[in-house]
């Protein structure tokens, strides 16, 4: 039982982002979605999940739920409206930098999937980690400040609390 721990998650994540991209819950993308979930988590799991008890958290899992509407649909949509505003602006008012942001998770996933969704979020991108100093270098279409805390708040903050309740 403690073998399937490791596997169902992974199997379980690929399925559900396999349907949801495809579109589709005929019997044939069902049958494709499972094949591939069950051999991409036999290949990957080893390396993806350290801990089997975390893995199968239904708490976890509704937390991540709750993160992904959270970025889907407020981080992206703000992030979106703000580089729109500067596209569609004739001054192009953009303050252009590439500001130090502090990470305060220890959870090496959550720092990745931090990164991730900084870099994903229009406006942002993680060019550097500096896992030494706890830090991102993150190059920011509008930086609002360069202080570590208005770094913090403007680029990282909604992120990490989010994926702490996921991950650590």
């Amino acid at each position: 039982m403690r073998v399937l721990k490791k596997y169902v998650p992974v199997a379980i994540l690929v399925f559900a982002v396999y349907i949801v991209f495809s579109g589709s819950i005929s019997s044939y993308d069902i049958i494709i979605g499972a094949f591939l979930a069950v051999a991409v988590s036999l290949i990957s799991s080893k390396y993806i999940v350290k801990d089997e008890s975390k893995a199968l958290s239904l708490r976890r899992f509704l937390h991540l739920v709750k993160y992904a509407l959270y970025y889907l649909t407020i981080a992206e949509f703000k992030a979106h409206k703000m580089v729109i505003k500067i596209v569609l602006s004739r001054e192009m008012p953009v303050k252009p930098a590439i500001v130090r942001v502090p990470y305060r998770s220890r959870n090496e996933y959550a720092v990745v999937a931090s990164a991730n969704s900084i870099t994903n979020t229009p406006g942002t991108i993680v060019v550097d980690i500096d896992p030494e100093k706890s830090q991102f270098y993150v190059h920011w279409i509008y930086a609002a400040g360069l202080d570590p805390e208005t770094t913090y708040i403007g680029v990282l903050e909604e992120f990490e609390k989010g994926l702490s309740k996921v991950f650590e």
